[in-house]
């Protein structure tokens, strides 16, 4: 029997993420798996007379390319993949993998290689979504795979899924409005701050962000939400990090990764597992030792780490930040082929805001 949450999940990312309206191009991107929503959003979208291009993907073909492929077969870049981006009014991106751990056997060089060859299209994307030229948003549907590695049943797994989009509320548009509302507080403050630094165990971190635009997350970009992040000025990051969970990526997982910024630039990173891939991913290209994003996670419904960076990276009292490519909308400049979400749990931290204590225990005390 069908979920009906599914076509709820397609009615929210249409109507509220997306805010699709009649003659919009949409670009809908997902794979195999993720077949029921993409029938959904289909559905509703062509309901409302949107012009719909679809994409379905197997991860089989690109594993193959990766395993098999020449140098020269991995620089190339699909045709369509520009075309996707730039001439389209909204995207939609569904991951739901039926293998989480497909990529983990690719050699670390050859997938940042793949990564660096794509990276035209993400940042075309980002410049886009930017200058407020094209929606985008990403979600996941969920999947056998995505449920093991939460140490969870598929069943158990969907509403955990469902519950963290606020799928179980009447109106989940108008719980998201109210997200807004809540977060806006938080990001005036943050916009007025010129300084950050936040302590917890084995992290002691220092940037500044002003003249650069902290982003309320309200369920637009990402479904589900809830977080605020910016971009740090690019030279100004010092200090050492441990980010508390597992750091994952392309099907990779780098654990107990500690890193030192030095004006900037990651100039010392360690790994208690997973070295290799961590030093191949900051050697991708000169951007991926910058940091491109720092983030606030705020969605206290999502209460445990499922090995997936959409929900992990919003766990109400954490603290994420990206290696790589910077969001343009924040004002932030930096290039590159890698966003590498690392997330650090604040619940035992605090964060100061031009010397003034404003975070404590998980949550803003402005």
């Amino acid at each position: 029997m069908p979920d009906p949450r599914v076509q709820k999940l397609a009615q929210v990312l249409v109507h509220y993420s997306l805010a699709i309206k009649s003659g919009d191009r949409l670009a809908l991107r997902g794979p195999v798996n993720s077949l029921p929503l993409l029938y959904e959003v289909y559905a509703e979208a062509v309901r409302l007379g949107a012009q719909v291009n679809y994409r379905i993907t197997d991860p089989n073909f690109e594993e193959l390319l990766l395993k098999e492929g020449s140098i020269e077969q991995l620089q190339l870049m699909p045709p369509s993949l520009m075309p996707e981006v730039e001439e389209t009014d909204a995207l939609l991106s569904i991951w739901s993998e039926a293998n989480t751990k497909q990529f983990s056997r690719i050699d670390p060089e050859r997938l940042a290689l793949r990564k660096k060859t794509l990276s035209p299209a993400t940042r075309a994307l980002m410049q886009r979504y930017g200058e407020g030229k094209l929606r985008w948003s990403g979600t996941l549907f969920p999947s056998e795979s995505h449920a093991q590695d939460a140490n969870m049943s598929l069943r158990d797994y969907s509403d955990f899924v469902f519950n963290a989009g606020l799928l179980d509320q009447p109106d989940p548009i108008a719980a998201w409005r109210k997200v807004h509302d809540e977060q806006q507080r938080i990001v005036d403050f943050l916009n007025k701050c010129r300084h950050i630094r936040i302590v917890a165990p084995d992290t002691d971190i220092e940037y500044r962000c002003d003249g650069r635009s902290w982003i309320n997350c309200d369920g637009k970009e990402n479904f589900p939400d809830g977080e605020v992040f910016t971009g740090p000025i690019e030279d100004s990051v010092n200090g050492d990090v441990r980010f508390t969970y597992p750091s994952v990526y392309n099907s990779r997982e780098a654990e107990d990764v500690r890193l030192t910024f030095k004006d900037g630039k990651v100039v010392k990173a360690t790994a208690e597992r997973g070295q290799d891939f961590l030093d191949a991913m900051l050697n991708m290209d000169p951007g991926a030792r910058i940091l491109g994003e720092a983030a606030f996670g705020l969605n206290y419904g999502i209460d445990r780490f499922t090995k997936n960076t959409l929900f992990d990276e919003k766990i109400g009292g954490t603290m994420h930040m990206a290696l790589g490519a910077s969001y343009p909308e924040t004002g932030a400049k930096n290039e590159s082929g890698l966003h590498w979400d690392m997330v650090c749990d604040l619940r035992q931290g605090e964060v100061y805001a031009d010397g003034e204590l404003c975070y404590k225990e998980g949550k803003f005390i402005i």
